[in-house]
C-alpha cells in the first residue's frame, strides 16, 4: 500500500454557525406558558410550553426557569426557620440570597460584588435561565424578542448585539450584551429618554438578568410599572410567580440556539502518476504476472475510498466517494475530505 503525506497547504479549518429553534416542537416562538403545581421550589419556577402531564407532547418539558435573587435575602422565607439571625453583611439565609449569590459568582466571578445596570444598583435581580436540553451550545445573539406586560403596560426587549459597536465581557471573562427596547435585534425607535438599562444577556451561559429598577418605572419612563412586594427576609412574597406573570401576559418569547461546528478540510490531490495500479493480490498469478495483459501498458483503477492515517500508518478516518472515480495515467483528481467535529 502506498501513502501520500498531506502538506500544510493541503488542509484548512473552517467554523460554521448552525442556528436552530430554541423551543420544543422545533419552534422559535412561545406564546403560551404553563407552570407546575406538583414540581415546586422556593429557588426557581419552571416554565413549560404546555401543561405538564398533558398528552405525551415533548412541549410539556421544561423550556426555561424564572428566578428572583436578592442580595440581602428579602422576598422569601428562611431556609431554616430556626436560623433567622442576620449575617455580617446584613443578609439572611433565604433562597433569594442563595440565588443572588449563585449568579453573582457564576457571571461576575465575585462573592462580594453587586449587579449594576448603568446608574442603577438594585438589591434584587430577575433571572431567566434557559433549560440545558433546549440548546446545543448557546443563544443566537440578535434572535431574542421578549414581551413583558403588567397592568396594560407592555414592553418588548431584545439584545444589542446587532447595533452595538463594542463587545463586552465581565471581569469573569464572560461575553454579555445589553437588553434594550426592541425586537429581533432591532432597537425600537420609541424609547423613553430616561429609560434604564433593562438587563443583560449572557449568550454563552443562556442566562438573562433583568433590572428591577427599569421594569418598575412607569410606561412613560420606559418601564411597565412592575414593582412586586419584596419584604424583609422571612416572608415569601412569590416574586418568581409575579415575574412569570409578566412573561405570560406578554405572550411572546422568541429565541434561537446556535452551535459552532468546526470542519477540517483535507484536499487530497491524486496526480497522474499516482495510484494507477491496484494493490489487490488477486490480480497477480502464481508466477507474479498480471492476469490481465491489457493492464500492463494501460493500467486503470477506480478510487472509492480515501483513508486518513497518522505517522504510524494507523487508519484514523475513512471517506467514501459517492461513486467510483476512474483513474489512469491521463487523469488527475482533487478530492475534498471534510471532517466535522
Amino acid at each position: 500500500m502506498s501513502f501520500v503525506r498531506y502538506t500544510p497547504e493541503d488542509s484548512v479549518v473552517s467554523v460554521e454557525t448552525v442556528v436552530r429553534p430554541m423551543w420544543s416542537g422545533n419552534t422559535n416562538l412561545l406564546t403560551t406558558f404553563y407552570t407546575s403545581t406538583v414540581i415546586t421550589s422556593s429557588f426557581y419556577l419552571n416554565v413549560y410550553a404546555e401543561a405538564p402531564g398533558s398528552s405525551l407532547s415533548t412541549s410539556a418539558s421544561v423550556q426555561f426557569a424564572v428566578q428572583y435573587g436578592n442580595k440581602y435575602g428579602s422576598g422569601s422565607a428562611y431556609i431554616n426557620p430556626s436560623v433567622t439571625t442576620r449575617l455580617p453583611d446584613s443578609s439572611s439565609i433565604t433562597p433569594t440570597r442563595v440565588v443572588y449569590g449563585q449568579y453573582r459568582t457564576l457571571l461576575l466571578g465575585t462573592e462580594s460584588g453587586s449587579f449594576t445596570f448603568g446608574s442603577d444598583n438594585p438589591n434584587g435581580i430577575y433571572i431567566i435561565n434557559i433549560a440545558r436540553n433546549r440548546y446545543k451550545e448557546h443563544i443566537q445573539p440578535g434572535s431574542l424578542t421578549l414581551n413583558l406586560s403588567n397592568g396594560g403596560n407592555k414592553i418588548s426587549l431584545t439584545d444589542d448585539s446587532q447595533v452595538s459597536s463594542t463587545t463586552n465581557y465581565t471581569t469573569n471573562g464572560l461575553l454579555y450584551y445589553t437588553l434594550i427596547s426592541g425586537s429581533g435585534g432591532i432597537k425600537s425607535s420609541n424609547v423613553a429618554a430616561n429609560a434604564s438599562i433593562y438587563g443583560y444577556l449572557f449568550p454563552d451561559n443562556d442566562i438573562m438578568v433583568l433590572n428591577p429598577t427599569a421594569l418598575s418605572k412607569s410606561a412613560a419612563n420606559g418601564g411597565i410599572g412592575f414593582n412586586p412586594t419584596v419584604q424583609t427576609p422571612g416572608a415569601d412574597n412569590d416574586v418568581d410567580g409575579a415575574f412569570y406573570n409578566t412573561i405570560s401576559a406578554g405572550a411572546y418569547f422568541a429565541l434561537q440556539s446556535a452551535e459552532n461546528v468546526a470542519a477540517h478540510y483535507f484536499f487530497t490531490r491524486v496526480k497522474n502518476q499516482d495510484f494507477n495500479y491496484t494493490t489487490n493480490p488477486s490480480i497477480i498469478d502464481n508466477n507474479g504476472n498480471l492476469i490481465y495483459s491489457t493492464l500492463i501498458n494501460n493500467p486503470q483503477t477506480f478510487i472509492t475510498t480515501v483513508g486518513l492515517y497518522n505517522n504510524q500508518n494507523e487508519l484514523l478516518a475513512v471517506a467514501k466517494l459517492s461513486r467510483p472515480l476512474v483513474k489512469d495515467f491521463t487523469k488527475e483528481a482533487l478530492i475534498k475530505v471534510k471532517l466535522d467535529y
